[in-house]
């Protein structure tokens, strides 16, 4: 593993439901990156194919192994040397639900690991717009934690973060990077992004990558961008604001080990009992 410090960088997209279009600005963006130095590049959940009606977003699924799109990732991985985070790929299964996948890609075009998103996001936002992901998606049920050169990643998408045990769970096991590639609701995004997002940050002495989609899309939604990169201190190192872009950050392995030294909260979990009256 390199201790060594190394360039991350969180793409922040305003993609639509054509995938073509979507694909050429994703791979434009990775490339820029690359060009700019980051070793390790992570883009948003849908990065592909992003639109508020279920219907659309079945029809436009990949095959279950990602088809010729994957393939091209994969390539531009191995042509750019460097990591990529496809933030999620919504792909079919043998049933009418799809998945919401996350794939890590090593410098060399090997697919490293994959998640499947866990939690579903079925609220009702404040407007009282409501949203079923399950009625579409068919959630995960397992945790991740991917080996990369600069140590481990634990492997999270968007309302994931709403649930703090999964985070710390990974912490626990070793993860030293959390990545939450998002398409969080505008609605909800200016209240609890940044804090949520930090909060993970603090709270497992962590380092967290979170690229975001960005802007309005078709089917009705909006999305808040602000990708953050943020360091286990839970300083903010890069936010990308409102509009589409790329940030970057300098990132320093050694940080969390010292971190986690100074503030070793991951070891002082302790039992306790209730007593409810």
């Amino acid at each position: 593993m390199m201790t060594k410090p190394f360039r991350a960088a969180c793409l922040q997209m305003n993609s639509g439901s054509d995938l073509p279009d979507n694909l050429r600005q994703l791979k434009q963006m990775v490339a820029e990156a690359a060009g700019n130095g980051a070793h390790f590049v992570l883009s948003p959940e849908y990065c592909l194919m992003m639109d508020g009606s279920g219907r659309v977003m079945r029809e436009g699924a990949l095959p279950a192994d990602g088809g010729s799109v994957l393939t091209e990732l994969q390539a531009l991985a191995a042509q750019l040397k460097i990591w990529l985070l496809a933030g999620s790929l919504t792909l079919k299964t043998d049933d009418e639900r799809i998945v919401n996948r996350s794939f890590l890609i090593a410098d060399d075009g090997r697919i490293v690991a994959t998640y499947d998103k866990i939690h579903m996001f079925d609220v009702t936002l404040p407007d009282g717009k409501v949203i079923r992901e399950s009625s579409a998606y068919r959630p995960g049920e397992q945790a991740v934690i991917a080996a990369t050169p600069w140590g481990r990643l634990g492997m999270t998408i968007c309302y994931d973060l709403r649930f703090p045990h999964l985070y710390r769970a990974l912490a626990q096991r070793g993860a030293e990077y959390l990545s939450v590639p998002s398409s969080f609701q505008r609605q909800t995004g200016k209240v609890h992004w940044h804090t949520l997002l930090k909060s993970r940050a603090i709270e497992n002495a962590a380092y967290v990558l979170a690229p975001a989609m960005c802007g309005e899309h078709p089917g009705n939604r909006q999305t808040y961008g602000h990708a953050l990169i943020v360091d286990p201190w839970g300083e903010v190192l890069a936010d990308a604001g409102e509009e589409r872009g790329i940030i970057y950050a300098e990132i320093d392995p050694a940080r969390v080990a010292k971190i986690r030294s100074m503030m070793p909260s991951l070891q002082h979990d302790r039992p306790y009992a209730f007593d409810i009256k």
